[in-house]
């Protein structure tokens, strides 16, 4: 299978997950990149059986409407049922790594209110210990060179990503060389720096399912 296939699969069994918890006054939350736009393709089957949505992206925004779904600002709606993204990393405890497509901030608030967060993502995103993938940090702008010098003593290789600019009108710094022993407490010391927005590790709010694609087939897991 290639990469959009199983991206495909995963998404439509994130559909056969999400259906149950559809009604007529349902919004629900949905996340940005590739693996959720082929969900927001599908999704598009049942528009008529919810509400609408919740954005993490402009991007993931304009989709949604063009399939005719209706989205919402957060602010409008209260606590959601679901939340359906994907990751750049997961392990098993379900602790991820967000953010390669620079949304990282909105789709942890988006995440923080809903009850069920279904990430859904191929084979290869499934890792031992995150940190291969480069960690993404948004920040400040007239911040971004010291952050850079404090992940600089936490050990990583910092790196400007030139001429991205998130929805928040802020700028990414990506973590290279900076392998992640304990996620949980890593989140917490790197958003305790002054001028992180956020960063991308999930792991204070993991995943609460994971839809793993595979040449085999869509596996299910909880969190170990």
């Amino acid at each position: 299978m290639t990469q959009d296939e199983l991206k495909d699969a995963v998404a439509a069994a994130a559909i056969k997950e999400v259906r149950p918890m559809l009604g007529k006054d349902i919004v629900i939350g949905i996340g940005t990149g590739s693996t959720a736009n082929f969900f927001i393709d599908r999704l598009a089957e049942l528009r008529s059986d919810f509400r609408g949505a919740v954005a993490s992206s402009e991007a993931s925004a304009q989709r949604l409407k063009g399939h005719g779904i209706d989205v919402f600002e957060l602010n409008e709606v209260g606590t959601m049922p679901v939340y359906i993204d994907g990751a750049d990393e997961v392990n098993a405890h379900l602790h991820m790594i967000k953010g390669g497509g620079a949304a990282l901030t909105r789709e942890k608030i988006v995440a923080a209110c809903c009850k069920t967060f279904i990430c859904i993502a191929d084979a290869s995103k499934r890792v031992e210990q995150l940190g291969d993938f480069p960690l993404p940090i948004e920040v400040i702008p007239m911040a971004r060179s010291y952050v850079a010098r404090e992940l600089v003593k936490l050990g990583a290789d910092p790196v400007y990503r030139q001429g991205v600019v998130t929805d928040n009108g802020n700028q990414i710094l990506d973590c290279y060389e900076f392998m992640i022993d304990d996620p949980v407490a890593m989140e917490a010391r790197l958003n305790a720096i002054v001028g992180v927005v956020t960063n991308g590790l999930f792991a204070a709010r993991p995943a609460d399912v994971l839809l793993l694609g595979a040449e085999d087939g869509v596996s299910r897991h909880l969190a170990t």
